[in-house]
């Protein structure tokens, strides 16, 4: 009797085919390269395809007028998606302003590149091509997808109003784009977004309409913001503030406001000057604004001040015995006594830690004459932070202060470790030019 057959083995099959062989591992590096070279020749393929399908379908309409009105040319285009699409590198520094230059979030001219496919892999076209900038509501797409055809964009661009210059000035209309990314030099908006429903711009990109054949390369858009009025940038504040920037620019102190008069008054007119005296005296610049800053006030206007960069330069007061060598806010960044340099207070004893506040204090009095120095550590690197100095006898050094002050010294504690330099003093030392 014949031996019953696997209900699952095909009669018609030759025994040796049934068992099914696993692939070598060159026959799939060979599969994977067919498929990409496939890929690529759909990709050299698509604008002649396309091409060819188009001439039919509008020979076919030609053909049948009754069809024009229920096949627009925009659905046809949405029906083939494109594979090639503009993007912005970086996305734009916010807020913009009026007359103000458009820069990316890392402070460079905008840059535009082209991509391809899902991933966005950076490419380039065999010839150059010409884009241009337009200004899209902010509104659009109005169903919130990334799939619009080139007309769908076109009804959203936005124009200047009536007697108005140019929405968008600069670097706008037939940019050339070589090997697949262009960097826009110029650019900035003339007027606000506050007359369109949106209250919103987009800037956006698209090849310059009839300048190129090919397949389509979608727009691209950065995502929607409100362009305000220049004058706005006026009265502005700094994130983080300059050294050089006028001190109304810091958080709670208000241009031409009481504040902004004290401070004035006193000759601090920009943040270097309101830093020197915050690390110098902080008692007394918190006299100057009084009583109409409340104690959270002034917490938020120091913290802003804080974030200002001292920059690199470093000055340096002399006596006869020693070299303090500063920042550009007063902040010590090493000392030299009898001719040796000292990085960490923790090897100074108190009376040389009170001699180096005194050197201090008279550095910023004569601030304006001090020399740029070189060859010391880098301002950063700050030595003092807060600690009360005991003074001994007023008689025991002949550079004791007359008065009888209560000196506090920062950069360190008591067991000498050290960050960052803040030095003042509780007494009634005058600040200013000698009587």
């Amino acid at each position: 009797m014949a031996a019953k057959r696997r209900y699952d083995e095909d009669p018609d099959q030759p025994g040796d085919k049934r068992m099914k062989r696993l692939p070598s591992f060159s026959t799939v590096i060979r599969e994977a390269i067919m498929v990409k070279s496939v890929e690529n020749l759909f990709l050299a393929m698509e604008p002649l395809l396309r091409k060819v399908v188009q001439e039919e379908i509008e020979r076919g309409l030609s053909n049948s007028p009754r069809y024009i009105d229920r096949s627009p040319p925009m659905r046809i285009e949405a029906s083939t998606p494109s594979l090639y699409r503009l993007i912005f590198k970086c996305p734009p520094n916010l807020p913009i302003y009026t007359s103000t230059k458009i820069e990316d979030i890392e402070g460079n001219p905008l840059q535009i590149l082209l991509v391809a496919g899902p991933n966005g892999s950076p490419m380039s076209l065999p010839s150059p091509i010409k884009i241009e900038l337009v200004v899209l509501d902010g509104d659009f797409p109005s169903d919130g997808t990334d799939d619009w055809t080139s007309e769908e964009f076109k009804k959203y661009v936005v124009k200047e109003r009536a007697g108005k210059r140019p929405l968008l000035t600069g670097d706008v209309s037939n940019i050339t784009m070589r090997d697949g990314e262009v960097t826009i030099g110029e650019l900035q908006f003339t007027d606000n977004s506050s007359w369109i429903r949106s209250r919103n711009f987009r800037i956006a990109v698209r090849v310059v309409p009839g300048s190129y054949e090919g397949p389509r390369i979608r727009e691209a858009m950065t995502d929607k913001f409100n362009v305000r009025d220049h004058r706005g940038e006026l009265y502005r504040k700094r994130y983080p503030p300059s050294l050089h920037d006028e001190v109304w620019r810091l958080e709670k102190i208000g241009k031409d406001g009481a504040f902004h008069r004290k401070l004035h008054e006193n000759n601090i007119n920009n943040v270097q000057e309101f830093l020197q005296l915050l690390n110098i005296d902080p008692n007394h610049l918190r006299m100057i604004l009084g009583q109409g800053m409340s104690d959270r006030m002034w917490e938020v206007t120091v913290n802003h001040a804080k974030t200002c960069c001292a920059g690199e330069k470093i000055y340096s007061h002399s006596s006869p015995n020693a070299t303090v060598f500063l920042n550009s806010v007063c902040e010590l960044v090493s000392v030299t006594i009898d001719g040796v340099p000292y990085y960490s207070l923790q090897e100074l004893t108190r009376i040389q830690k009170n001699y180096v506040l005194q050197l201090v204090k008279e550095a910023y009095l004569q601030w304006d004459s001090l020399r740029e120095a070189d060859g010391v550590p880098n301002a950063s690197l700050a030595l003092i932070q807060s600690e009360t100095v005991i003074q001994g006898p007023a008689g025991t050094l002949p550079w004791y202060p007359a008065n009888q002050e209560d000196f506090q010294i920062g950069g360190f504690d008591e067991d000498g470790a050290s960050t960052s330099f803040q030095v003042a003093y509780t007494g009634s030392f005058h600040f200013g030019p000698y009587p």
